[in-house]
């Protein structure tokens, strides 16, 4: 059982997974209260026993591999159920737990980075997350809240407005290296495009309702490059190997960390969105409530309005 983790040390992972969201082993030796060198040198401790190159070293800093990009999504939501099943183990006082489902990206981009600030509101709450890309599986009888992309319309649950889809091209600015940008929208057409498949991308934007929105002739590469994880798609993005739809409230961080850029300036909106569901057969509990107010209440700090049909 488990054959493929051997001896790899938790310490290793952690190591990782802090550098890995960083993107610098400075900044996850001071996360992880040690120094840089240790980190560099965990981080080729793991690369050593998975004979395989997870971080690509350039000028500025560090960038995910492939395989560093596939191992970071798991490691991440992995250290994140453990580091919340510990909590419950160890915890003085009797905990109360939130179960919490929804999608790959919405949980690594929208909800992860803000998590901090609900336990420091609410201590004595416990957030287990179910992530998956099947909506169906998501309203099952133990979920508290689920947060789902779609029209508002669920049969299973009562659905709350939480944004509105806004969607524009972004990829690496070393992508872009000797154009001047931002780029005609037209150029897009002779990038390479990276696509989203399977049920990850039912009702998504996809490419060609991009082009048809944007008003750009013809239709778009099929590309070589395609996903069924939208987490691993922007890591793609990330490492320059091509251009992505990028979601306003997902990818926001990662523009402003100069990860990603925007080639050209044009932008497309639908009413689709995310919606915040409260299953029908579950009793609603204060803690249930006060957590759904906590996700309006991040949603209105984002200072995004809501994009009506």
């Amino acid at each position: 059982m488990f054959e493929s983790l051997g001896s790899l040390s938790l310490d290793l992972l952690r190591a990782f997974e802090s550098a890995a969201r960083h993107r610098s082993f400075t900044a996850a030796a001071q996360e992880l209260g040690t120094t840089q060198p240790a980190v560099s040198q965990q981080i080729k401790r793991l690369e050593e026993q998975l004979a395989t190159r997870l971080f690509d070293r350039v000028y500025r800093g560090i960038e995910l591999t492939d395989a560093g990009a596939l191992l970071f999504e798991h490691v991440q939501l992995g250290l994140l159920n453990i580091d919340a099943c510990l909590h419950r183990i160890t915890a003085q006082s009797q905990h109360e737990v939130l179960q919490v489902s929804t999608d790959f990206a919405f949980a690594a981009y929208w909800l992860m980075p803000r998590l901090h600030r609900f336990h420091q509101l609410y201590p004595q709450v416990d957030v287990s997350l179910v992530t998956s890309e099947r909506s169906y599986s998501m309203l099952r009888s133990d979920i508290d809240v689920a947060v789902l992309f779609g029209d508002g319309r669920f049969n299973q649950g009562e659905s709350h407005w939480l944004f509105g889809e806004e969607v524009f091209p972004v990829c690496s600015p070393k992508l872009l290296e000797g154009r001047s940008t931002p780029l005609p929208v037209t150029a897009l057409a002779d990038l390479p495009l990276l696509h989203l498949r399977g049920e990850s991308s039912h009702h998504w934007f996809d490419w060609t309702a991009l082009f048809r929105a944007l008003h750009i002739p013809g239709a778009p590469a099929p590309g070589q490059l395609r996903f069924d994880n939208y987490t691993l798609l922007i890591q793609a993005a990330i490492a320059g190997q091509g251009v992505a739809i990028g979601w306003r409230h997902l990818v926001d961080a990662l523009l402003e960390q100069g990860l990603l850029c925007r080639p050209v300036e044009e932008t497309a909106r639908s009413p689709m969105g995310y919606y915040v569901v409260l299953p029908q057969r579950k009793r609603r509990g204060e803690m249930i409530d006060r957590f759904v107010e906590w996700l309006r209440e991040e949603q209105a700090g984002g200072q995004w309005l809501r994009i009506d049909s």
